[in-house]
C-alpha cells in the first residue's frame, strides 16, 4: 500500500482510474509490473505501461477461465442429452425430479462401489432413540448413490402420475433406454449390464432399524427394493423393460408427498460425494437463503469413509468448481464451517425483505 502511495504521484489520476478496472491481477501483480518497468533502462511511458498491465489482465482472465473449466470437468460428467429432453419417455414432461426426504437426510447409500462394510449409526429425537444397521448381500456390496438413480426415476414417474390424477401402486415399469437417457448415461451394452447390477445391489442392501421409546424397543427390516423382473429383452438378452417393486416404506413416502424436487443437473455430478452434498443442501438448506454446518458434522451426514483431511480437500475442490445445482457452497477455514447459499433470486429477495423489515422494527422500538 505504501508503494502504491509513493507511486501515486508518478502517474496521472486517469492511469489509476484505469488500474481500478483491472479484475484478474492482484495488487501485487500490478505493482510488480510497474516496478519492472521502472527498472528498465528506458521505461515505458504511462500509456504503454497501462496497455501492458491491461494485456496481462486479459491473459490472466484466460488462464482463470481455463483453470475453472478444468476444475469443473473434475466434478461434472459430459452432458449426453439436450436440456429439456429429460422426461420425454411415455408421458408428458414431469414438472421436476423428485427424491425422498428420508434418504436425503440419512446416508443409506454407499459413496464407493464394492463397499461391503456393515454400517451402523444412531440418532436421538426427544425421548426416542433410532439405531440403523445397513448391510449388503455377500459379494455384491451395498447399493451406491449412483444406483439410487433408479429410485429417483421411479419416484418421479409416480409423482407425475399423481400430478395427472392417475392411480399409482408400488410396482413401477421402467423402459431401460429411457432411464439411461434420463439419468445422463450412455446407451452401450455395458450400461444395460450395469443397470442389472444396480438392481441386484438395491435388492441386496438390507436395513434394520431399532426404535427405543420409553424403555420399549421395536425392530424392523427391509431392502431398498422388494424385487424386480425383466418383462422384455432383445435377442442378446439385454433388458429393455423392467418392473421394480418399491419397498412399502418408500411407497408410503410417495403417497404422503414426503419428497422434494431436485435439479436434473444432479445427474451430471460426477463425484459421489458431490451428489451426497447436493442432497444434504436440498434437504437442510431447502428454501432458506443459506444454511451452515460444521465440517466434522457434515462429514458424518455424508456417510463418507474418507479421512477428514481428504474430506476437507473435497470441499475445497467443490468450492472452487462451484458446480452444485441450485446452491453455492463456501468454506470458512477460521470457523471450520461449510455454508450453502441458495441461488434462487426470489429466495434471496424474500430474505433481504425480511431482514430489512426486522431492522425497521428494531429501529421503531428505539424511537
Amino acid at each position: 500500500m505504501d508503494d502504491f502511495n509513493r507511486m501515486d504521484r508518478e502517474y496521472s489520476s486517469e492511469f489509476w482510474e484505469a488500474i481500478e478496472q483491472v479484475q484478474n491481477l492482484s495488487p501485487g501483480d500490478v505493482l510488480a509490473i510497474i516496478e519492472e518497468n521502472q527498472q528498465r533502462t528506458v521505461s515505458f511511458p504511462e500509456k504503454m505501461l497501462l496497455r501492458e498491465i491491461q494485456l496481462a489482465d486479459k491473459e490472466a482472465a484466460l488462464v482463470t477461465e481455463k483453470e475453472l473449466e478444468e476444475q469443473q470437468n473434475k466434478h461434472l460428467l459430459k452432458e449426453r442429452i439436450e436440456q429439456g429432453d429429460f422426461f420425454i419417455a411415455e408421458s408428458p414432461d414431469l414438472p421436476y425430479l423428485r427424491d425422498d426426504m428420508a434418504t436425503m437426510e440419512n446416508p443409506l447409500f454407499a459413496l464407493k462401489p464394492g463397499d461391503t462394510r456393515v454400517i451402523q449409526y444412531e440418532s436421538t429425537s426427544k425421548d426416542r432413540i433410532l439405531r440403523t444397521t445397513i448391510r449388503s448381500s455377500v459379494g455384491i456390496g451395498r447399493a451406491t448413490i449412483f444406483d439410487k438413480d433408479i429410485w429417483i426415476y421411479a419416484i418421479s414417474k409416480l409423482m407425475q402420475a399423481k400430478f395427472e390424477g392417475q392411480e399409482i401402486n408400488s410396482a413401477v415399469e421402467i423402459p431401460v433406454i429411457e432411464f439411461l437417457k434420463a439419468t445422463n448415461r450412455g446407451d452401450g451394452g455395458r450400461q444395460f449390464e450395469m443397470f442389472r447390477d444396480a438392481l441386484d445391489r438395491l435388492q441386496g442392501t438390507n436395513i434394520v432399524t431399532e426404535i427405543e421409546t420409553g424403555g420399549k424397543r421395536s425392530a424392523s427390516g427391509f431392502s431398498l427394493l422388494d424385487g424386480w423382473e425383466v418383462i422384455e429383452e432383445n435377442k442378446k438378452k439385454i433388458p429393455l423393460r423392467v418392473v421394480i417393486q418399491l419397498p412399502h416404506w418408500l411407497y408410503r413416502s410417495i403417497q404422503s408427498n414426503e419428497v422434494l424436487p431436485i435439479s436434473n443437473l444432479y445427474f451430471r455430478l460426477r463425484k459421489p460425494i458431490d451428489r451426497r452434498l447436493y442432497e444434504i443442501a436440498r434437504k437442510f438448506c431447502g428454501r432458506q437463503a443459506s444454511w451452515k454446518i460444521g465440517l466434522e458434522k457434515l462429514h458424518g451426514k455424508t456417510g463418507a469413509t474418507m479421512a477428514m483431511k481428504e474430506f476437507r480437500r473435497s470441499i475445497n475442490s467443490l468450492v472452487q468448481a462451484n458446480v452444485l445445482p441450485d446452491y453455492e457452497i463456501q468454506y470458512d477455514r477460521e470457523t471450520d464451517m461449510v455454508i450453502f447459499i441458495n441461488l434462487d433470486p426470489d429466495v434471496q429477495k424474500a430474505a433481504t425483505s425480511k431482514r430489512v423489515a426486522k431492522l425497521a422494527g428494531n429501529l421503531f422500538k428505539k424511537i
